[in-house]
């Protein structure tokens, strides 16, 4: 094995084996021996920049993760509080829902405040406008999800609204793919890069759902410099550790509650409550409030549950040390 240190990214992730792409190859590695005493934070992802010993004739070692500018996790479908570390170094997180049954505001404030939590651009693709009837007002309508996500209407079989997305495509970005399994992550991929990238199944006519087409996540370099990021289909996702996330999501209920005139106002029976007057004016909807507060409510539980687990494995660790 070479001693000499080199700099390549995380390609794919199976369990305890790893890829990294480096100088166009793709080399199978392990992690040195001491990663696994720390936080499981500092475990590579997908997307991840890592120092290496090349070996060329077996697996290279991984011997540290580089600084991340964006992370992006959630916790497990479990619900355990058990934090599910996804992808890293992502520019722009493309939340990609079709136009049917698949369709659901809820989730996609979810996915919204994952990425924002994370440091990363939501991007919400709406997929298979041309089965919708109003796809301008299902625009309108997720626009409202955030201030800060952007929002594009698209049909990938017949090429509309591919063009909207051509700004993202900068060499040296990467782009995550979230969505649930069927709304059309890898046909979207696939029309975008005029050819067979990523592979599609069939979805359900019955449900409108897809089979799981991608089961780990995978980075795909483009021919221009861009990075793909393609992850597997999630049709859950939690709140854990994404206070951040969620005051960015709902900016403008955080700003209406600094309005009110008490600064622990419950919103209930208070005078003077900036929300209470909002949504009696109709300036912010009941049903978005309690969005607010369900996710809210979700993370704070999943969190103090995350932080009894976490503190549970660093007792059994030292134990068995």
């Amino acid at each position: 094995m070479n001693n000499e240190q080199n700099i390549g990214r995380i390609s794919e992730v199976r369990k305890n084996r790893f890829i990294i792409r480096f100088a166009g190859e793709d080399l199978p590695a392990k992690l040195k021996g001491s990663f696994y005493g720390e936080d499981g934070e500092r475990f590579p992802v997908v997307g991840d920049y890592v120092a290496f010993l090349y070996n060329p004739e077996g697996e290279s070692m991984i011997l540290s993760v580089l600084d991340r500018t964006s992370f992006l996790q959630r916790p497990d479908q479990a619900k355990t509080g058990v934090m599910q570390y996804m992808v890293a170094n992502v520019d722009y997180a493309f939340i990609v829902t079709a136009l049917n049954e698949d369709y659901s505001y809820n989730r996609i404030a979810r996915y919204v405040s994952v990425a924002l939590q994370g440091g990363a651009v939501p991007v919400v693709i709406l997929t298979k406008s041309d089965l919708c009837a109003n796809a301008g007002r299902t625009v309108r309508e997720v626009e409202s999800v955030s201030e800060k996500v952007r929002v594009h209407a698209i049909s990938a079989i017949y090429g509309i609204g591919l063009e909207e997305l051509q700004e993202y495509f900068t060499p040296g970005k990467t782009i995550c793919l979230l969505g649930s399994s069927g709304a059309g992550k890898s046909t979207l991929i696939n029309a975008l890069t005029g050819e067979e990238r990523m592979k599609t199944s069939a979805v359900r006519e019955s449900d409108s759902t897809g089979r799981h087409t991608t089961t780990h996540r995978q980075l795909i370099e483009l021919e221009n410099g861009v990075s793909i990021i393609d992850t597997p289909g999630m049709r859950e996702v939690g709140m854990a550790n994404m206070d951040e996330g969620i005051d960015d999501t709902f900016s403008d209920i955080i700003e209406l509650e600094s309005r009110c005139r008490f600064s622990n106002c419950r919103h209930d029976t208070e005078p003077g409550c900036a929300i209470k007057a909002a949504i009696a004016s109709g300036e912010l909807s009941g049903e978005r409030y309690e969005l607010y507060k369900n996710l809210g409510a979700e993370n704070r539980r999943n969190y103090a549950m995350k932080k009894q687990i976490s503190k549970w494995r660093k007792q059994r660790w030292t134990l068995k040390r």
